[in-house]
């Protein structure tokens, strides 16, 4: 089993833990993480971006110009796409982004993706992660003891204190345990939990 160490907020070593083999020691296939970070993004687009064919433009019932004699081109239509207001060619259309990765393995991408934190020391435990009150200089000042750079902040549950002394921070995102995705896991280059923290996501992602 993976052990690391457990801090408090002041960067003091106050003990260690396990971490559970099949939720933190998983073998990392990047193929696995590349296809549901993927997925990820394919949900987030809406596929509403459209645009006119010359058969949906406005006018071209007459004929622009005579056929002959005027030295220019012929036109039949102002919808032409060569005409300015006419339509586009091959432009795009609403479409479905829709992709199919099944359940089992999105939870195991996210099982790997958690491994890959620990195999690069970038998973940080402590032991508890409060605030008296919201306040962004305190909460920036643990992140500043630790020196992180970009931070991913698990909390186990609704935290009002923690998510308002974070939001207005630079390259801090604080994330709710059942809100965990592969994609943010990825993206942040750090991710502090607490021992509360880690149980939930133990007890939720343990085979």
């Amino acid at each position: 089993m993976p052990t690391v160490d457990v801090y408090n907020t002041n960067r003091d070593v106050v003990g260690q833990v396990e971490l559970r083999e099949d939720v933190f020691g998983v073998p990392v296939k990047t193929h696995v993480l590349h296809e549901v970070v993927l997925y990820q993004l394919a949900k987030r687009r809406s596929g509403t971006a459209k645009s006119k064919g010359r058969s949906e433009v406005r006018g071209g019932g007459k004929k622009p110009w005579r056929q002959k004699g005027t030295g220019r081109a012929r036109a039949g239509t102002l919808r032409s796409p060569v005409m300015r207001g006419g339509g586009t060619i091959h432009g795009p259309q609403p479409r479905s982004y829709d992709m199919r990765v099944p359940k089992k393995v999105r939870r195991l991408a996210l099982k790997m993706a958690l491994s890959q934190k620990v195999i690069d020391r970038e998973l940080t435990i402590v032991d508890q992660l409060r605030l008296e009150e919201i306040k962004t200089k305190d909460f920036a000042a643990i992140l500043d003891r630790f020196e992180f750079r970009k931070t991913l902040v698990l909390v186990p549950r609704e935290d009002e204190i923690i998510e308002k002394s974070a939001r207005n921070i630079a390259n801090v995102k604080v994330l709710r345990s059942e809100g965990l995705n592969v994609y943010d896991l990825l993206n942040y280059h750090n991710v502090i939990l607490s021992q509360e923290t880690l149980g939930v996501l133990e007890e939720r992602l343990g085979s």
